[in-house]
Order: structure tokens, then C-alpha cells, then sequence
């Protein structure tokens, strides 16, 4: 990554903290190692495999935190330039509109404009990586039975982010020289999704076209 980029991408524009896994835990071993696979280069798709020996849910656990640190911080690059004037729905283009639902205010499939969609969703990850009930920390503490299907939905909504940015924003990636960190991301979240069928395949069909010629 080149000095400026890593300056841009160094900027705290992301939305929220970044959710750090303890030192000394195994979840923050099995971080380390997945960082290490992608720092070396190897092979993206070799380096989503779960690892011989290791817990399922620890790697989902480790990755989904990490996805959501690296999404908030690509849209926290672009946020200034997604309005209510510039994106008064929440799209991928004029075939796909997101519609946010959840169990409090908006209970109901609702359009609302990118950026406030692009809030509730950060706001509701948060708490669910958050919630030691679902993403227990402590050595010991058994993630919950529907574990998995959380973070499907959590994985399927950030998926959501790459539509809209690559969609409507993706000029301002290349100003920013920020093309191939951006597409290395995707690139490590399509083969992890889909190699553990985190992801189901009509939800990816918006970057269909995209997907077949930068990872097929």
C-alpha cells in the first residue's frame, strides 16, 4: 500500500472503534494467523480454509470482526461524498434497493437513504459483535446454537456495503488510489463467504458481472 493511501486509509473515519481481539486468547491467535496468510500472499483462497484442528466458530467469529472493521473503514472513506441528497435510497444501481428491517424501530422493510441505512447497520453489527452472548470472549464460553445464522445476516448486510460502494462510489476509490485494497478486500470476503456458504448466491448477484471476471 502506497504512503498516501495508508494515510487515507490510517484517518479515523471509521464510524465506530475497532472491535480488538484479546492478547493471550485463541481467537486472538487465529487472527494473527489469518492476518499473517494475507501478508504473506498467499493464495486468497487457500487462506480462508478453516485450519485443520480449529473451531468453526472461532474462525467465523475472528473473520466477521474483521470484515467489519476493514467495511466500516473502506465506506468511512467515502461516507462524506454519500448524502441524503446524492443517495436518497439505499441501492446497488436501479435494480437493487435495500430495504432496512430490524426489531425496534423499523420492524417493517423500510427504504431509507444510504446514509442513514449505512448507520443502523453499523449501529447493529456493533452490538452483535459486541454482545458476549453471542460472540462470548472469555475462554470457555460457548457461542450461542444460532451462532452461525447471525453472522450470515451480519456478513449478508456488510455484502450490502460493497454493492453501494462499488456501485455509486467507486470513482472516488480510484481518486483516492485505493482500487486494488479495495478490491483485495472484496476479493478475501466473495472467497471466504461463499467457501464456508456464509453467503446465499442471489444476495451476490449485484456484483455479479464484477465477480466472475475478478474472482471466477
Amino acid at each position: 500500500m502506497s504512503i498516501a493511501l495508508k494515510q487515507v486509509f490510517n484517518k479515523d473515519k471509521t464510524f465506530r472503534p475497532k472491535r480488538r481481539f484479546e492478547p493471550g486468547t485463541q481467537r486472538f491467535e487465529l487472527h494473527k494467523r489469518a492476518q499473517a496468510s494475507l501478508s504473506s500472499g498467499l493464495d486468497l483462497r487457500a487462506a480462508v480454509k478453516l485450519p485443520q484442528g480449529e473451531d468453526l466458530n472461532d474462525w467465523v467469529a475472528v473473520h466477521v470482526v474483521d470484515f467489519f472493521n476493514r467495511i466500516n473503514l473502506i465506506y468511512g472513506t467515502v461516507c462524506e461524498f454519500c448524502t441524503e441528497k446524492s443517495c436518497p435510497v439505499m441501492s446497488g444501481g436501479p435494480r437493487y434497493e435495500y430495504r432496512w428491517q430490524d426489531e425496534h424501530k423499523y420492524k417493517k422493510p423500510t427504504p431509507l437513504p444510504a446514509p442513514q441505512y449505512m448507520n443502523l447497520l453499523m449501529d447493529w453489527i456493533e452490538m452483535q459483535i459486541n454482545n458476549e452472548d453471542i460472540f462470548p470472549t472469555s475462554i470457555g464460553i460457548p457461542f450461542p446454537k444460532n451462532f452461525i445464522q447471525i453472522c450470515k445476516k451480519i456478513l449478508c448486510r456488510l455484502f450490502r456495503v460493497f454493492v453501494h460502494v462499488y456501485i455509486h462510489h467507486f470513482d472516488r476509490i480510484l481518486l483516492m488510489g485505493a482500487e486494488a485494497h479495495v478490491n483485495t478486500c472484496y476479493k478475501h470476503f466473495y472467497y471466504f463467504s461463499t467457501e464456508l456458504n456464509l453467503i446465499e448466491r442471489k444476495e451476490l448477484e449485484p456484483l455479479k458481472e464484477m465477480t466472475s471476471r475478478m474472482c471466477l
